[in-house]
């Protein structure tokens, strides 16, 4: 080997190995971190969302202060916001800074219909988790294919999806380029206007959510886009103005389309093409596998570590690995790979950080940057289960010494998940049931 490569190879294990420092707690130092240490990896100049700020701290006042009484009639209003009833605590829910079952027991004197609304919605987040799980249970991108049909087929494609000049589609699309954060009201009608109306892929529209969502998931961002498609139950949402009107008349009022509102109808196409669904959505072969481990494994040795790894699905100070090692280090990769193909916008990788720095208050924290497996390779590691093909992929490279289970609502089943009401009916009423 010649002198230039071997100083080549040390040169990259050197980068691989640099820890990058801890920023102050707030969104002004997660800022000036992301631009510093990974402006590389995003698509935009980092910024802090305008909405919702990130860390345990932000989500224990966010929970302190969820009262979802009249939730059942605000949930889908949109505009003005003081109008809306959404929580607005999803992006804490994605990175389970507060898990469902916390928020499950959080509304139970809730009244009944705002308790049994907002549980559904929490059952749905539970949901696309299980059907990303079982499809991604042997490491592989889960969920990319649609599951029971293809969208409609508009006779005119338009040049622009979400044209701008539609008050409608500017106002929601800046929220989403601004707060990464939209109402579920609003996430229907940008993906049925993308696609059942306009006509483009669903699949590019998913990549749009999930570039700027604070909360996005491949669970729940595929999903969504699935159902209201068509892709994934077979049946397209359509847009048009009567839902603006409804949930948002001040929009359609200050439009400059007022009078010649290109969506004044329902879309001219709303057939689906039915596809021969996958067997797992009839059946999981293997359960125990989707859902992880049950209780706490250990590899090898007594259970001594010397780091937690922390992973994008379980940041918060309730996760069992945290718990349970209060007196090792967290350790957080930013994954360079993974980051340089999605090119995420800079907010959420704030958001990460501002999370990342609020943690640094109570504990140790070690942030680095590289590839996932190079960067730990060689530690007793403890780490949560996760029910994600990336950490399939990862932990099996890394081998923790540890495994804490996944806090589930509801633990994955073997039965049918063709639709959200099938999967329902095979779980408990509850999550203790």
């Amino acid at each position: 080997m010649s002198a230039v490569m071997t100083r080549m190879i040390a040169h990259r294990r050197v980068r691989r190995r640099v820890q990058l420092p801890v920023p102050a707690p707030g969104p002004a130092a997660a800022v000036a971190f992301v631009r510093e240490h990974l402006a590389d990896l995003t698509c935009d100049t980092a910024a802090a969302s305008e909405a919702i700020r990130g860390g345990q701290t932000a989500a224990d006042a966010a929970l302190a202060s969820l009262d979802v009484t009249g939730y059942a009639g605000r949930r889908n209003e949109v505009w003005p916001p003081e109008r809306r009833g959404a929580s607005k605590m999803s992006p804490y829910i994605r990175y389970n800074l507060v898990d469902l079952p916390t928020l499950w027991d959080h509304v139970a004197d809730a009244p009944s219909d705002d308790r049994r609304k907002y549980r559904d919605e929490l059952a749905w987040q539970e949901f696309t988790r299980h059907l990303y799980a079982r499809f991604g249970r042997d490491g592989e991108p889960a969920l990319r294919e649609v599951l029971r049909a293809e969208p409609p087929r508009p006779p005119v494609v338009w040049d622009e999806p979400w044209p701008r000049d539609m008050e409608c589609m500017d106002t929601t699309v800046g929220e989403l380029h601004t707060d990464g954060w939209l109402v579920n009201q609003t996430r229907m009608w940008l993906a049925s206007q993308w696609t059942v109306r306009a006509g483009a892929r669903w699949r590019d529209g998913e990549e749009e959510f999930f570039t700027h969502l604070l909360d996005g998931s491949r669970a729940a961002n595929r999903l969504n886009w699935q159902w209201t498609t068509g892709a994934g139950n077979g049946k397209a949402y359509g847009f048009s103005r009567w839902q603006v009107e409804k949930r948002a008349p001040g929009l359609c009022r200050r439009c400059v389309l007022h009078d010649a509102c290109p969506v004044q109808g329902w879309p001219d196409e709303q057939r689906t093409t039915r596809v021969a669904a996958s067997d797992l959505l009839r059946a999981d072969p293997d359960p125990s596998v989707t859902g992880g481990p049950e209780a706490t494994t250990v590899a090898s040795g007594d259970g001594d570590v010397e780091a937690v790894w922390l992973t994008a699905e379980s940041l918060g100070d309730a996760d069992p690995a945290l718990a349970a090692h209060p007196d090792v280090p967290a350790v957080f990769c930013f994954d360079e790979p993974l980051l340089r193909r999605l090119m995420l916008s800079g907010k959420r990788l704030v958001f990460l950080t501002e999370t990342l720095a609020d943690l640094a208050t109570r504990r140790p924290v070690e942030i680095r940057r590289g590839r996932v497996p190079d960067e730990l390779a060689g530690r007793r590691l403890a780490v949560t289960f996760a029910p994600v093909p990336g950490y399939r992929r990862r932990a099996a490279a890394l081998e923790p010494a540890v495994v804490h289970p996944w806090r589930w609502l509801f633990r994955p089943r073997a039965g049918r998940m063709q639709s959200y009401t099938a999967w329902r009916k095979g779980m408990p009423a509850n999550p203790d049931g």
